[in-house]
This record gives structure tokens, sequence and C-alpha cells, in this order.
């Protein structure tokens, strides 16, 4: 082994490994307030599930058959969103994601970009549901 080769262990960010390898947030919600998915090219699938109350995530699960890059982003997601009005989490990027993460793999900022994106979904259809309601 090279002095220079990649040690996962020990050149991560606690963050990244906490997110990673935190399960959690994995849930199914049977009757949500807002559902988003998004497949990216990779065959990765990221689903979030919002509750809110009075225009604010309330809870926010996930499920996804993603690597674990993917598991990492969806829990960023989650941590970063939760208890945040609708509007603030329109606001979150994928730089945001792997910023947070700090040691997200560069050829894997993809993730980051589909956990977005599955978000963004969610908030969208949050938005759909509220105005069928009204």
């Amino acid at each position: 082994m090279s002095e220079n080769s990649f040690d996962f262990w020990q050149d991560h960010s606690l963050r990244y490994l906490e997110m990673a390898f935190r399960s959690d947030r994995r849930e199914t919600v049977a009757d949500p307030d807002g559902l988003g998915s998004r497949t990216g090219d990779c065959g990765d699938t990221v689903t979030f599930f919002l509750t809110t109350r009075q225009a604010r995530i309330e809870s926010i699960s996930f499920e996804t058959n993603g690597c674990l890059n993917t598991n990492a982003c969806a829990n960023t997601v989650c941590e970063i969103v939760e208890g945040k009005t609708l509007e603030e989490a329109w606001t979150l990027t994928p730089e945001d994601v792997a910023g947070y993460l700090e040691t997200l793999p560069r050829d894997h900022t993809h993730c980051a970009e589909l956990a977005v994106g599955a978000l963004y979904l969610a908030l969208s259809d949050c938005r759909r549901r509220a105005g069928e309601a009204a």
C-alpha cells in the first residue's frame, strides 16, 4: 500500500460517516403531506416523505436503494431541512449538501443533486396538495 492511499475511516469527516451510516430516518410514511421520488442516471433512487405543520417541515424521512454516498446525501437533506419552513427548504442546493458532508467524493456530487432534486419534488407535491385542500 502506498502512503497516498485512501483510508475510508480516517479520511472521511465525522459528519460524512454519521450521515452515511445513519438509518433512523429511513422510513416510509403512508399518507405524507409531500412525496418526491427521483432516480439518477446511476440507478440510485431517493424518495422523501414530508410531514408538515403550518408550512413548516415537522418531519422528513426517506427510502433509497442507493450507495453510501446517496444515503449520506439523503440524510443530510433531512438534517438540514427538518424544522424549516417550506420556503426555506427551497433554498437548499447540492453544494450545501456536499459542503455539510465535507468529504463527499467529487465523483459523487450527482448523489447530492439526486437528493436535492427528490426534495424539490416533495416540496412541489406539498404545494400541490395544499392547493387541493384549500
